[in-house]
């Protein structure tokens, strides 16, 4: 948690908010091929790419 507020504390200090949707989509994908290893959905995520 530490790491988040480290780096929310970064882009308010540097005003780097364009980054802030880019973080946001790496961690959308992230969760879902965390989520999607092993699943039943894993086809249908599949299917999208």
């Amino acid at each position: 948690m530490t790491l988040l507020a480290e780096l929310f504390e970064f882009l308010g200090a540097r005003k780097k908010f364009w980054l802030l949707p880019l973080l946001v989509l790496f961690l959308i994908f992230g969760g879902l091929f965390v989520l999607s290893q092993g699943s039943v959905v894993a086809p249908f995520i599949y299917t999208l790419f």
